[in-house]
């Protein structure tokens, strides 16, 4: 008879997926599998297993939530879940660090929904599903914007009235799960891991993240998640008078925009195809090969723009979806580079090895797969006990 294994459930609920790990104590990963296609006709993929979610096409993610927990209990009978995390997406300025979940921490992450409109909602189903499945285990949330609150005020801050500023109207920055995990492999990389470093996560959401000592000191996203680069659905950096322009002359009306800026914008917005970076970058449109030489501007632009804050930078770190997927979006980017001391090696951007510039390269460039659930595991743990 196989003993019964104390474990920790990683959940990452988004606007269309839900991501889930299973870790045992010593953190290593026992299962893994995700639920996409939400909204739409959500499938289960996990391992060799991929088969329709038992739920009506238009089910809600708590109706979604509700069957994966019993499915994954069902997974396994030697596994006794005894806490749970959670990747929040908005932490505001009150959480720098994961935290474990009472009535008084969901009801401030409640307030910051509108500011993750696509995301904090989800994540917060996935913690009211958990208290669902299994009240009596501890939860923790750990927040996409806590690894950018070493950033130095002045990064922080948006040239408004300080009214606002002091109200939290600030950049807080988000990926930060992903950037927490890429600093920790730094060391594994680079000669110099303290030094500068420039990190891009790259993928359907997308940001860069300029870090010193192995800490952030300056983003490319803001207040939302909707500043910075071209996404695959947002907008990216946008003069805030295409708003009052909207507003005022189109007649839409906020939720109008909102929809327009986080979810028809960005890759999909401009190629008038789809949101997939595959697709567009196979296509013959114009629109497509504009949509991607737009992303690419934009990265080397953020890049120039973050060394500047640095005062230099030594070391480009690719990583997400596209960033680590992409060769042919990474040679792009670091041929837009060249200015910086970047000297792609081409054989070894294609086979996708860590280092892909040659050595004699000022500017030395690395593809690192991120692990944010592993963080969320090890801090689960760590406050769970």
């Amino acid at each position: 008879m196989t003993e019964t294994q104390d474990a920790f459930l990683v959940l990452n609920a988004g606007s269309s997926s839900i991501k889930y790990a299973v870790y045992g104590a010593d953190l290593k990963q026992l299962l893994h599998g995700q639920v996409d296609r939400i909204g739409l006709d959500p499938q289960y993929h996990g391992g060799a297993k991929h088969i329709d979610v038992p739920v009506a096409d238009t089910a809600t993610h708590a109706e979604i939530l509700d069957w994966l927990l019993t499915h994954i209990a069902g997974l396994s009978d030697n596994l006794r879940i005894i806490g749970a995390g959670h990747r929040v997406v908005h932490g505001g300025q009150d959480f720098a660090a994961p935290a474990r979940v009472t009535d008084a921490v969901i009801a401030k992450l409640r307030t910051l929904a509108p500011l993750a409109p696509g995301h904090q909602p989800h994540n917060l189903a996935g913690i009211e599903a958990v208290a669902r499945r299994w009240p009596e285990i501890p939860q923790v949330a750990c927040f996409d914007t806590a690894f950018h609150r070493t950033q130095p005020r002045i990064a922080q801050l948006f040239a408004i009235p300080r009214a606002f500023s002091d109200d939290g109207v600030l950049r807080y920055g988000f990926h930060g799960l992903s950037y927490h995990y890429i600093s920790t492999q730094l060391p594994h990389h680079l000669d110099k891991p303290q030094g500068k470093v420039i990190v891009a996560h790259l993928g359907n959401g997308a940001s860069m993240c300029a870090m010193q000592n192995m800490k952030s000191v300056a983003t490319t996203m803001g207040y939302t998640a909707l500043d910075g680069l071209v996404m695959g659905r947002r907008c990216g950096e946008l003069d805030p008078g295409v708003i009052f322009h909207m507003l005022r002359d189109r007649g839409m009306s906020v939720a109008d925009i909102e929809d327009t800026l986080g979810t028809k914008s960005g890759l999909l917005g401009v190629s008038d195809i789809n949101s997939d970076m595959r697709d567009l970058l196979a296509s013959d449109s114009p629109a497509a090969a504009e949509a991607v030489d737009l992303f690419v501007y934009q990265a080397c632009k953020k890049i120039g723009a973050l060394a500047a804050s640095m005062g230099g930078v030594s070391s480009l770190v690719f990583t997400g979806g596209i960033g680590e997927n992409s060769a042919a979006i990474r040679a792009r980017i670091l041929r837009g580079c060249a200015w910086l001391g970047a000297d792609l090696d081409d054989a070894a951007n294609t086979a996708g090895t860590s280092r892909i510039t040659t050595a004699d390269s000022r500017l030395s460039a690395f593809v690192i797969p991120t692990d944010e659930e592993g963080i969320i595991a090890g801090e689960t743990q760590r406050l769970v006990g």
